[in-house]
């Protein structure tokens, strides 16, 4: 899975992305709406090494997001499969995150449209949600930017962060085939 829009290209993980990437995951503004607040070196390169996994294995997954203008990685975005704390039964998720840096630019809305373009064009599957806590307003905001809807009844805690952790209420979002819009 490789995608390019007129800003970004999101493309698979290098050898070259492990150390901004861990940057980007120990900034406590950047990681604050996500549990574990941050990641260590070691959790970083577990987050890439999971996602050169799943592109291999499933043809899609969490890629590298690099600004075309001078070559740096912005952060990550993509597809992945929710885990058994996301109900529903949903086969796809989209998620990002984006260096502090690059914030208020709308690259996670050009790399998201990107995403459910190639899901749309490539993949056979209706629905993709996105989901997140419920206090992290940036990224509920740009679900609905990208038409995403967002589903109170599907609210939920996520059972991997400690009960009465502020971060353990979840919103969920989606957006269905049907509803498609062209964005390449």
């Amino acid at each position: 899975m490789r995608k390019e829009t007129p800003r970004l290209i999101l493309r698979p993980w290098e050898t070259r992305d492990r150390a901004p990437f861990a940057a980007i995951n120990a900034d406590p503004e950047t990681r604050q709406y996500f549990y574990p607040r941050l990641l260590t070196k070691a959790g970083s390169d577990a987050v890439v090494d999971a996602a050169i996994v799943d592109l291999a294995d499933d043809g899609f997954g969490f890629l590298a997001v690099e600004r075309k203008a001078d070559g740096a990685l912005i952060g990550g975005a993509g597809l992945s499969c929710p885990g058994p704390e996301v109900p529903g039964g949903y086969e796809l998720e989209l998620g990002w995150i984006l260096g502090r840096p690059y914030w208020r630019q709308g690259y996670a809305t050009e790399a998201s449209l990107a995403c459910l373009d190639f899901v749309w064009d490539e993949l056979e599957i209706d629905t993709v949600i996105g989901y997140t806590s419920t206090i992290n307003a940036p990224s509920r905001r740009t679900m609905e930017r990208i038409g995403m809807t967002y589903v109170p009844a599907a609210d939920f805690e996520d059972t991997t962060v400690p009960a009465g952790h502020v971060l353990r209420p979840h919103v969920l979002y989606r957006i269905e085939r049907a509803g498609r819009a062209r964005h390449a």
